[in-house]
C-alpha cells in the first residue's frame, strides 16, 4: 500500500515549475561576496529586504527603519504594557478570530495606504498566515473542486500552487499581450469565459493582482470598470490580491478594488458587487516581514467571512505577532514614514536595475510598484519558443549565475520575458548582477533571431 493518498500524489502542487527549481539552485550555492564570490545571485525572490552573512547594514533595504524603531521601543517586543509583563496573557489561547486591537490598526493601515479614499470595517476582517493562505480560503469559499477562476497572464507562479493544489479549481488564464503593455481587455476576459464553457468549466471568479506581480504596474481605472464590469454580466466574484498595494513609488496611483467600485457606488447599486468583490493583503512585501506570516482578506459578504474565518483556525497568527504589529502600526507617524521611505528606496533600486539593463541593450516594461521588474530578452531567443527560453534561463542560472523566474513560469503566452527582483540584496550586489549581464551580452554571438552563447 502506497504512503500518500491521491492529493499528497498530486503533482499541481508546481513545485517542478522553473520558478521553484531556480531557488533550488540558488540554495546549494548561493551568492557570498567573501565566501562565495562565484555563487548564484538570488533574484527571483519578491522581498524588500534580505538578512545578511556578513550582517553588513548594507544588505537591507528597509529593514532598517524596524529596527530603529525596535530599539527606541523595547516594550512592545518584550512584551511588556506600561512597563508591565503581558506574557502570560498572551501566551494563553486566544480567540481565533485575531486581537481586536490589532485589526483595528490594520484597517487603518490599509486606508492609508489607499490615500484615505476608502475605509474598512474591522469586523470584515479575516486574518491569516500570509496571502497563500488568505488567497486559498477564498478559493474554498467561492469554488467548488473543477470549477475555475479566470486570472490574468503574466501571474505569480505561485498561484499554481496556492489556488489549485489543494482546493481542485483550474485557473483559465486571460491572456495579455505585450503590444499594449498587458492590460487586462474586454475581449480578451470574453476569450478566456468562452473557452471555459466550451470545456463545460464553470466560472466562478477572476482573480487580479493589483499592483501586478510579475509585471509591477497598477491596474487603470479604465481596467478595473472594465473587470467590475465583466464581474457583473456574467455573476462571478472578482479577488482582487493587492499586497503591492503599498510599493506604488510613482504615478500612476494605486486605486484599490473597493475604490473603484465605490466610486460608481449609485450605478453599481442592486448588482450585489461589492459584496462579490474581495480583497487579499499581507505585511509580507509592505513591511518587509515574510516570516511573521500576517495576511488577511477582506469581504463585505458576511457568510464568506464567518466561513473564512472557521477556515483560518487552520492558520493563525499568534498573539505575540499580533501585539508587537499592533505597536508598530499604532504609531500612525512612524508607519506612515516607514512607507513613504521604502518608496523612495524601492524606486531608487528599480532605477539602477533598469538602467543598467538599459546600457546592457536590454530593456523593462514600463512599471510603478512592486519588487522586480519585467525585463524583455525576446531578442536573445535563438528562436521564438519557450525551449529557448528555458536555454536562455539556464544559461542565466548556471553560468551567469543569476536566478531570475522566466516568463513561461509566470504563464506569459510570449517567450523571453524573465521577472528579475531587486530589492532582497544589497546596492553592491544588485550592481554586480548588471555587470554580469553586461558581461554576458558582450560575450554571446548574436544572429539575426538572437544570441548563441
Amino acid at each position: 500500500m502506497g504512503s500518500l493518498d491521491t492529493k499528497g500524489r498530486c503533482d499541481s502542487h508546481g513545485q517542478d515549475s522553473s520558478y521553484f527549481l531556480g531557488w533550488e539552485e540558488y540554495e546549494r550555492n548561493p551568492y557570498h561576496p567573501s565566501l562565495n564570490p562565484s555563487g548564484i545571485i538570488q533574484m527571483g525572490l519578491a522581498e524588500n529586504q534580505r538578512v545578511s552573512l556578513t550582517l553588513s547594514k548594507n544588505l537591507q533595504l528597509s529593514f532598517d527603519l524596524l529596527e530603529k524603531w525596535l530599539a527606541n521601543n523595547p516594550d512592545a517586543c518584550a512584551f511588556r504594557r506600561n512597563g508591565k509583563s503581558i506574557f502570560r496573557e498572551l501566551a494563553l489561547f486566544q480567540d481565533y478570530r485575531g486581537l481586536p486591537a490589532f485589526k483595528k490598526v490594520l484597517a487603518k493601515f490599509m486606508e492609508d495606504i489607499r490615500g484615505n479614499k476608502v475605509s474598512f470595517d474591522p469586523n470584515k476582517i479575516v486574518l491569516t498566515a500570509g496571502a497563500t493562505s488568505a488567497n486559498e480560503i477564498l478559493v474554498f469559499c467561492i469554488a467548488d473542486p473543477g470549477e475555475a477562476l479566470l486570472v490574468p497572464t503574466p501571474y505569480y507562479p505561485g498561484y499554481d500552487r496556492d489556488l489549485k493544489w489543494r482546493t481542485g479549481i483550474e485557473i483559465v488564464p486571460i491572456q495579455c499581450s505585450s503590444s499594449n503593455n498587458f492590460s487586462i481587455t474586454n475581449s480578451a476576459m470574453e476569450e478566456a469565459y468562452q473557452l471555459a464553457q466550451k470545456s463545460h468549466v464553470k466560472v466562478k471568479g477572476v482573480l487580479i493582482t493589483n499592483p501586478s506581480n510579475p509585471l509591477g504596474t497598477t491596474l487603470s481605472a479604465e481596467e478595473l470598470n472594465h473587470l467590475i464590469n465583466f464581474a457583473v454580466s456574467k455573476n462571478i466574484h472578482i479577488i482582487s490580491d493587492e499586497i503591492y498595494s503599498g510599493s506604488v513609488f510613482q504615478s500612476p496611483s494605486f486605486i484599490s478594488i473597493t475604490e473603484a467600485i465605490e466610486c460608481r457606488k449609485k450605478e453599481l447599486d442592486g448588482t450585489g458587487i461589492a459584496k462579490s468583490a474581495h480583497i487579499v493583503y499581507s505585511l509580507s512585501k509592505d513591511l518587509g516581514l515574510p516570516g511573521f506570516r500576517i495576511g488577511l482578506l477582506y469581504s463585505a459578504d458576511e457568510k464568506i467571512v464567518e466561513a473564512a474565518t472557521k477556515m483560518s483556525s487552520f492558520g493563525l497568527i499568534s498573539s505575540q505577532t499580533q501585539y508587537l504589529l499592533t505597536n508598530i502600526l499604532s504609531d500612525k507617524k512612524f508607519a506612515r514614514y516607514f512607507i513613504r521611505e521604502n518608496k523612495r528606496r524601492i524606486q531608487m533600486r528599480r532605477k539602477i536595475l533598469a538602467t543598467g539593463l538599459e546600457k546592457a541593450g536590454i530593456l523593462c516594461l514600463s512599471s510603478n510598484a512592486g519588487l522586480f521588474c519585467w525585463v524583455d530578452m525576446r531578442h536573445h531567443l535563438i528562436e521564438d519558443t519557450y525551449e529557448a527560453e528555458e536555454v536562455l534561463w539556464k544559461e542565466l542560472l548556471y553560468k551567469v549565475g543569476l536566478n531570475v523566474s522566466p516568463g513561461s513560469s509566470c504563464h506569459c503566452n510570449e517567450p523571453g520575458w524573465f521577472r528579475v527582483c531587486f530589492a532582497n540584496m544589497s546596492e553592491n550586489t544588485l550592481k554586480l548582477s548588471i555587470q554580469r549581464i553586461e558581461a554576458f551580452v558582450k560575450s554571446a554571438v548574436f544572429t539575426p533571431r538572437g544570441v548563441i552563447v
